[in-house]
This record gives structure tokens, sequence and C-alpha cells, in this order.
């Protein structure tokens, strides 16, 4: 299954990431080609041109079990940040490393702040299969992003249909590679219209930078019994608070902590198109009409019933200068 891709805008590629435990076979990443040349993704668009499997620090093939990779970022030294959930039930840390584009090599590792790491008595920590599904760098390699797909133990509950879940998300700063911020957000509380099955799981697989002010584009993704419900939000950084100083969320009143602001730009239940476990996204080249594209893409999680789905939109991002004119405008509307 593939959990997350990057754009390599110098060489018009892209790098998935496959979420195999180095079970099936050896932990890996995929280098692929998309062809939107003609504005459009055609069904015969995606090609793989190569296949890396990554290597520890030792540069030996990752274990089976030992590894749970979900996130992919690219940076301009051509190396790529992966984020692994760990395995929680197994007390195995996740971890955010940076490996080489060509040999797949891991290089560096960022250290993880304690309060994600699981502990042995189930009090705190990442929850199993549902941490660091995600990872984006900002357009300046400043600073490197990360959302845990759910609460950690000691911050709250999981999502529930009627239950939003307090995620926090984790600021890396890639000039010292030392955690910097952590900031909540509340993941939407999705009911699901008919659920036979009684099965229900929400949470966010993916995020990625805008700008290098805060801007972001996030990935919803609940499963409802009867499909996918997957929703993109606009996510802004602007006033939220600073909680990395925070151990526990539920000790503090909530009231005193400004999550991140957000604001659903695109149901895509509204397509009409079967929606698979959608996990990844990420901005992709200028279309013909120069707008930016936007590749999303599913994990099939290893099973025939479910399909590797890539979908790609045309994304209207507005410059801050167009920004600054239009507030403007409406500044004087008001008065």
């Amino acid at each position: 299954g593939l959990s997350g891709i990057t754009y390599d805008s110098k060489n018009n590629l892209y790098y998935a990431i496959s979420d195999d435990r180095s079970n099936k076979a050896a932990a890996r990443f995929y280098t692929l080609k998309i062809d939107l040349s003609k504005g459009s993704l055609q069904e015969s668009g995606v090609t793989t041109v190569a296949v890396i499997p990554l290597l520890n620090e030792a540069g030996k093939t990752f274990a089976a079990g030992s590894i749970d990779a979900e996130g992919i970022a690219l940076t301009n030294k051509s190396t790529v940040f992966i984020s692994s959930e760990g395995d929680a039930n197994q007390l195995i840390n996740p971890f955010i490393q940076e490996f080489s584009l060509s040999s797949g090599k891991a290089l560096t590792t960022l250290p993880i702040p304690k309060k994600f790491l699981p502990d042995k008595i189930g009090k705190q920590g990442i929850r199993n299969n549902l941490a660091f599904e995600s990872l984006t760098i900002t357009p300046n390699e400043k600073n490197l992003f990360t959302v845990t797909e759910n609460a950690l133990i000691q911050d709250g509950a999981e999502a529930k249909p009627s239950t939003s879940s307090p995620c926090r998300i984790l600021q890396y700063n890639l000039f010292t590679n030392q955690p910097e911020k952590e900031f909540l957000y509340l993941t939407e509380p999705i009911a699901p219209f008919f659920n036979i099955s009684r099965k229900f799981a929400s949470g966010i697989p993916d995020l990625i930078a805008l700008d290098n002010q805060g801007h972001f584009l996030s990935l919803e993704r609940s499963f409802t019994g009867l499909g996918f419900y997957i929703a993109l939000f606009q996510v802004s950084l602007a006033d939220a608070s600073d909680i990395h100083n925070v151990e526990s969320i539920l000790a503090l009143d909530t009231k005193n902590i400004k999550p991140v602001q957000k604001k659903l730009l695109f149901d895509l239940r509204k397509l009409d198109v079967f929606l698979d476990n959608i996990e990844g996204l990420t901005l992709g080249p200028k279309l013909p009409n120069g707008q930016r594209s936007l590749i999303l893409v599913s994990d099939n999680n290893f099973n025939s019933l479910q399909r590797t789905q890539f979908l790609a939109f045309e994304l209207k991002i507005e410059s801050p200068l167009m920004r600054l004119l239009r507030r403007l405008r409406n500044l004087n509307f008001q008065r």
C-alpha cells in the first residue's frame, strides 16, 4: 500500500512510501512519474520508475515488524524524511528519519519528545496505528511538521462518530534538527449515514505545507462502515497556542488552549468517484493553465478488494499580495 507521496519539481518525479512493515518485502519507497501534461490525469498516467529499499543506519534492510513507514517529504539535498508509526502494542517507538534518495540509507534521526513515546502501562504516548501518518516541509526548508492521526493517550479519546480527537501537530526546526513547537488540532466528528458493520475509524493521514507562514492543507479520513469520508481542510497556525510544554491536554482546561484554525475546503464525497482509503497528498507541478496541481493517493492495505487510487485536482492558491488586496477591499466595504 502507498501511504504518503511527495513531489520532486526539479526532476518532475514523485516519491511514494509503502507502509509494508518489511513483511511482504523490504520496507521501501517508489519513484513514480505522473503525467499531467494534458491538464488532467489519464488512466495510464502513473508509471513506476524505480523501487528503493530503505536501509537503517547500519546499511541493513529493516527487520520485519520494526517499521511502519507512513509519511514522506522531500528536501533539496537529494534526501527524504520518512516517518514511522512504530508499534505501540510492541513498544516500538515511532521515528522520523532522513534517507538518501539514491541509496535509501538512513542518514539522520530526529528526536521524538518523550510524551509521544508509548509506555509499558499504556498511560501515555501514541495509540497503536494512530501516530505519525503525515510529514511535510515548508518551502524554505526551515521547518518540518507531522501530526498524530489521533490523540495521545494522555491527551484524550480516539475519534468517535460524534466526538473529535485532540491531535498534536509537532514542528521541528531543520536547522537544529530539534522539536520546536506543538499545536492542538481537533478532528471533525463524522457521524456515519449508515453503519451496519459498526466499524468506525477516523483521523488525519496527511498534511501539506502551503507556505512558510503556517498555512497547510490537511487530509481527514473516516471509515464509516460503507465507504470512506475524505475531506480537505485549510489550516492556519495563526494565534494557535504552542503546547509543547503541556504534557497532558486532559489535565488542563482546554478553554485556555487555542487550536489551529480550520476551514473545510472540499468534501470528496461530492465527487462522482468511488473513494478508497486516501492517505497521501502532495502539491504537484503547474498545470497548462498555470494553476498548481494537487495529487492524492490511496493505501490499498494489500487487500485484493481495495485498489491503489490516484486523484488529481487543480488548486488555486492566492498569492500573499492578492490576499492583502482582497482584505483591504473587504475593509473598505465594511466602512
